[in-house]
């Protein structure tokens, strides 16, 4: 019977390179005191035992544990996956690293996720959204961390803010359909109970059309987040079956969008000609859908980027007071195929 191979230890490299335990430990943390001859024969002795320094261990001494935490609703969502990207390359001249969660749209959830997260002792907490449970709140205000709310603009921040408005990016697009000559305006989004972010771009959806002296009642929910495909073209459906004389369609993402379309060739509408549909988040798919769809661009990879800057800057003043800084990103719209008036 084979026995289990044990991982090779800091005694073990030390034997090898014949020096102390102490001045492997010295050699393998950042900003090494040992001379570059003693920590080149140790790094070549940890490399030839397959050696990996135990950050934990050294975190605990240092009072740095070399990682942030950060927390998305979703893991197979384009947007969150371009903010962490963002994130991962502002950050990648530091040696710090990422611990990931993803929340599924659960307030709840993201509660659980960052108790855990505060028992490994990140250095930082990137967070989606300005909405949380009491009891989270309260974890984070009292976590003695950096904290970045990312994808909103909370009007309580509950530290530092890297985000932009939902409601006025609604605006945007309500305000563009009003000038291609489109007044009877519908909206497909999800349940708002899971999704804050949905229910403002929701709520600055109608109140656009309030502004302009427009109907608000043609809204569908198409399920709980995150709204695919398949529930965009039902959503569509639903819509269609209550107000048939609807002439435009704002769906809360790119990809419901794309579902609504497939509806529409399924009913032999055409897009634009007899129907009008944007989405919301400047996906791939949207630029390369036929015809291309209307939607408005966050700039997610820059959200992630700027949470990194913010977080580099706070660990730069650490010991001096805090300067708590929004950063705002102004959502654009981009004009396409799916919206424009036949002529």
């Amino acid at each position: 019977m084979t026995s289990l191979k044990k991982p090779p230890t800091m005694s073990d490299v030390a034997k090898l390179a014949g020096v102390s335990t102490m001045t492997v430990s010295r050699a393998l943390k950042p900003g090494a005191s040992a001379s570059r001859a003693t920590r080149q024969k140790i790094l070549a002795a940890a490399e030839t035992l397959g050696y990996v320094l135990d950050s934990t261990a050294a975190g605990l001494s240092s009072g740095k544990t070399g990682f942030i935490a950060a927390t998305i609703p979703s893991i197979n969502n384009g947007n969150f996956a371009d903010t962490v990207r963002g994130l991962t390359d502002g950050l990648a001249e530091t040696n710090l690293q990422i611990l990931l969660g993803y929340t599924n749209y659960d307030a709840t959830e993201e509660e659980r996720l960052i108790e855990q997260f505060l028992r490994r002792r990140p250095e930082a907490i990137v967070v989606t959204g300005g909405w949380h449970t009491d009891r989270c709140r309260r974890l984070l205000e009292m976590a003695d961390v950096t904290v970045v709310e990312t994808w909103d603009l909370p009007e309580n921040p509950i530290d530092e803010v890297v985000g932009f408005s939902n409601a006025n990016a609604a605006k945007v697009m309500v305000h563009h359909f009003h000038d291609q000559g489109y007044r009877c305006i519908g909206f497909i989004g999800g349940d708002t109970t899971h999704d804050p972010r949905g229910l403002s771009r929701r709520q600055g959806f109608v109140a656009a059309l309030a502004e302009l002296g427009l109907e608000t009642k043609r809204l569908v929910a198409a399920g709980r987040p995150p709204i695919t495909m398949r529930e965009g073209a039902s959503a569509l459906r639903d819509l269609l079956a209550k107000w048939p004389d609807t002439e435009a369609v704002m769906c809360v993402s790119d990809l419901s969008a794309f579902g609504a379309m497939t509806e529409c060739q399924r009913a032999g509408l055409r897009v634009p000609e007899d129907i009008a549909i944007a989405g919301f988040g400047a996906y791939d798919l949207s630029e390369h859908a036929i015809p291309p769809i209307t939607t408005i661009d966050v700039s997610a990879y820059e959200l992630g980027k700027l949470a990194a800057e913010t977080i580099i800057r706070r660990a730069q003043d650490a010991g001096a007071r805090p300067a708590k800084i929004s950063r705002k990103i102004d959502p654009q719209l981009i004009a396409r195929k799916s919206t424009s008036r036949a002529e």
